[in-house]
């Protein structure tokens, strides 16, 4: 890590600059000062040493900053920016990704209620990224003012860290400080399901909003996410003679291409079927308002439950793994890069087991 003075010939003055090496990358920062060369009198000479001695101490400085990790800046213009305006632009980028715009929303008032007046990329050092972790982790509030649950921080926390490091990658620090602060450990999942029971119960309830209900029912037989049947079209939805009914889509979250056979009363479901490009769920919303009506119908089946559209595949998966499909296989029905992500249902389906021999007890 190496900051030296140059100097630079400018319209017959001389321009003072700082050439950075950092990383093995170089950049530089001019000064604003200038340099009386050509024939200078005596009191330029004066000014000139001046100059140089502003400099020399601008640059003593930088080199400081960078030993102890304050100076982070490939462009030293954008030291002045604000870091919570450049997350909210990140954000706005997840827009068509509603889950995934909800959490970078979550911390981006997070950061607001942490930093009220902003964040300067010069403020960025890894102390101030620790002082955020520690916000979220003893301060930072739920709307009904409870404390953040452990997946949340994890999660709140790994999107702060993911714009850190895309600031690195355009250019506004050359030290992702990211790195050097370990996060939060993500917490048991609790995955909430219908069993078939309670399944069986929910079909025979009207929903307030009919479309909710299918696509509803629709994920709790495929392992859909809401994303993927929201953007689902008819010409995704196909048949062959050897594979009967199946849906041959790219996944909205992992943009990995699926082939994914659905039985043939998922497909009669769908109802009549419209052009090639037509979405299948016309009208199909995500909001509050959707969610609420959505909890609602279940709760006119006798479901105290809390449920989300989500909880459709979660239901999907214990199904298919109650019923004695074998994790491999529902593993790639869901779309799953790794076993270990399905292995949580085999949890629960093993936690269900031991509730079950339990409740066998005689009195002796």
């Amino acid at each position: 890590m190496k900051v030296a003075l140059r100097k630079r010939n400018q319209g017959g003055q001389t321009s003072l600059y700082l050439d950075f090496t950092i990383n093995g990358k170089r950049t530089k920062e001019y000064l604003q000062l200038y340099l009386e060369e050509n024939n200078p009198t005596r009191e330029q000479k004066e000014s000139n040493k001046k100059t140089m001695d502003l400099a020399e101490a601008i640059r003593s400085q930088r080199q400081l900053e960078i030993q102890s990790g304050t100076y982070g800046f490939i462009n030293p213009a954008l030291r002045k920016a604000d870091f919570v305006k450049y997350f909210e632009e990140l954000k706005e980028k997840r827009f068509e990704s509603r889950g995934n715009y909800d959490n970078w929303d979550a911390v981006q008032k997070h950061l607001e209620a942490f930093a009220p007046h902003g964040i300067t990329f010069e403020s960025i050092n890894e102390k101030k990224v620790q002082e955020f972790k520690d916000y979220l982790d003893k301060t930072a509030k739920t709307k009904s003012m409870k404390n953040l649950s452990q997946n949340s921080k994890h999660s709140y926390f790994n999107k702060f860290k993911a714009a850190l490091k895309q600031a690195h990658k355009d250019g506004f620090l050359t030290v992702n400080f990211a790195e050097r602060v370990q996060g939060f450990k993500m917490g048991e999942s609790e995955r909430e399901f219908l069993t078939m029971d309670e399944l069986q119960a929910v079909v025979k309830k009207e929903c307030e909003i009919p479309i909710l209900k299918t696509a509803f029912l629709f994920s709790c037989l495929t392992g859909l996410r809401w994303s993927d049947i929201n953007k689902l079209t008819w010409s995704e939805v196909q048949h062959s003679n050897e594979m009967g009914y199946y849906i041959r889509f790219r996944q909205k979250k992992t943009k990995g291409a699926e082939t994914l056979p659905i039985s043939e009363q998922a497909f009669e479901m769908l109802g009549e079927r419209n052009d090639p490009e037509e979405r299948v769920f016309v009208g199909l919303k995500y909001s509050a308002w959707h969610n609420l009506k959505l909890q609602q119908w279940v709760m006119k089946a006798g479901i105290s439950k809390t449920i989300t559209f989500h909880c459709a595949r979660h239901t999907y998966a214990t199904l298919q793994l109650t019923m004695g499909t074998d994790i491999y296989t529902v593993s790639k029905l869901l779309g799953h890069r790794e076993l270990k992500t399905t292995q949580v249902y085999a949890k629960i389906i093993d936690e269900k087991k031991k509730e079950a021999a339990n409740k066998i007890r005689l009195d002796w």
